[in-house]
């Protein structure tokens, strides 16, 4: 069975959490429920997770944008009749235009079929998104958590989450990625519910409300 957040489960997760974790119930009680910040499936989705890679999601979010005005639709078509010219002055990296033609390609030949990444486990995803160059484990994690709304996701190497975790849990010491990963199995099977809540304290402590 695949676990789909909507907004009634969201706040069962939210509640859920805060029931068990002392430190995560102190940010709500500080800052509020995060909002259940989601965005497009399908070949727009992987477009804006792509353009988030290593730069900020406000800057992607600019980037897509543009993109959407000057082409009405971002779909495989539209994307392969811009030029580097083009895709480069609106803030598309050379590598970055490379990956998404890539998964354009792969679209249109049917390779990959966004529909039935809907269908599968969280596993499967990853592993047919991996397989396309430009995509790692961050980029099919945030495409799980955001267009597929899945309930325990953990986008490993989130620069975000992981200062966030050490300033919510008041972590002193160097964590490798892997202790990090075990500080969130508490929260399974909600993981995605509280990198949301840890996004919030994020942007909240920075003085932002949102990134999407």
């Amino acid at each position: 069975m695949l676990n789909i957040l909507t907004e009634k489960l969201f706040q069962r997760g939210i509640q859920e959490l805060i029931r068990r974790d002392l430190d995560l119930k102190k940010v709500i009680d500080k800052w509020g429920s995060p909002p259940f910040w989601t965005h497009d499936d399908g070949f727009p989705g992987i477009v804006l997770d792509i353009l988030s890679q290593q730069v900020s999601l406000e800057s992607a979010k600019a980037t897509f944008t543009k993109l959407e005005r000057i082409s009405g639709v971002v779909d495989p078509e539209k994307f392969l009749l811009l030029d580097d010219k083009m895709l480069k002055k609106i803030g598309f990296s050379r590598q970055k235009m490379m990956y998404v033609r890539g998964v354009a390609h792969s679209t249109l030949k049917n390779e990959l079929n966004f529909d039935e990444l809907k269908s599968l486990d969280d596993d499967q995803v990853r592993e047919r998104l991996i397989s396309l160059k430009g995509i790692g484990g961050w980029t099919a994690n945030t495409y799980l958590l955001f267009a597929l709304r899945r309930s325990d996701i953990w986008p490993s190497g989130d620069l975000a989450l992981i200062k966030a975790v050490y300033d919510v849990k008041d972590i002193t010491t160097v964590l490798s990625e892997q202790d990090i990963v075990n500080v969130t199995r508490k929260w399974k099977p909600w993981r995605s519910v509280a990198a949301r809540i840890l996004w919030h304290y994020y942007l909240k402590e920075h003085g932002r409300d949102s990134f999407l």
